[in-house]
C-alpha cells in the first residue's frame, strides 16, 4: 500500500476561532443549509460526536458521488486542528484505502485564518493517485471554504 500526501494552503477573512465552529463544530448543521449541492444531509452512525465518531455524509445533487463515511480521528478546539479520514463511500473508489485529512486554521496577520490542509492518499497496492483527482478535491475544498466564508460574511453574529 502506497501513501500519497498533499497539501494546500488557502486563506479567509474570518479568524479561526468562528471559521473553527462554523466548518468543523457546526458543519453537520451549517453545511446543508447553506450549501445542498454539496452536502443534502449528515447523520452520525456510531459515536456521541467526537473523536471516533462516524458519519454518513450524503452528497447533494452537484455531486457525482452519493454519500461517503467520515471517521473523526481527531478534535483540537484550542489550537483550531480538525482531523477526520474518509473510510468509505463511492467518493474514494475501490483504489484507496481511506483518505485523511488534517486541518489546521492558524490566524493571519490580517485577521483572519490560513487554513493549511494535508491529505494522505492510501492506496490499495500499487495505485497512484492522479494529479487533477487531488486538484479537483482541493478546489471543492476551497470553494466550500468560500461559501462558508460568504455565509459568516452576510451573518456576523452566528458563530461568535
Amino acid at each position: 500500500m502506497g501513501v500519497f500526501t498533499y497539501e494546500t494552503e488557502f486563506t479567509s477573512v474570518i479568524p479561526p476561532p468562528r471559521l473553527y465552529k462554523a466548518f468543523v463544530l457546526d458543519a453537520d448543521n451549517l453545511i446543508p443549509k447553506i450549501a445542498p449541492q454539496a452536502v443534502k444531509s449528515a447523520e452520525i452512525v456510531q459515536g456521541d460526536g467526537g473523536v471516533g465518531t462516524i458519519k454518513k455524509i450524503h452528497l447533494g445533487e452537484g455531486s457525482e458521488f452519493s454519500y461517503v463515511k467520515h471517521q473523526i480521528d481527531g478534535l483540537d478546539k484550542d489550537n483550531f486542528v480538525y482531523n477526520y479520514s474518509i473510510i468509505e463511500g463511492d467518493a474514494i473508489g475501490d483504489k484507496v484505502e481511506k483518505i485523511s485529512y488534517e486541518i489546521k486554521l492558524v490566524a493571519s496577520p490580517s485577521g483572519g485564518s490560513i487554513i493549511k490542509s494535508t491529505s494522505h492518499y492510501h492506496c490499495k497496492g500499487e495505485v497512484e493517485i492522479k494529479e487533477e483527482h487531488v486538484k479537483a478535491g482541493k478546489e471543492r475544498a476551497a470553494g466550500l471554504f468560500k461559501i462558508i466564508e460568504n455565509h459568516l460574511l452576510a451573518h456576523p453574529e452566528e458563530y461568535n
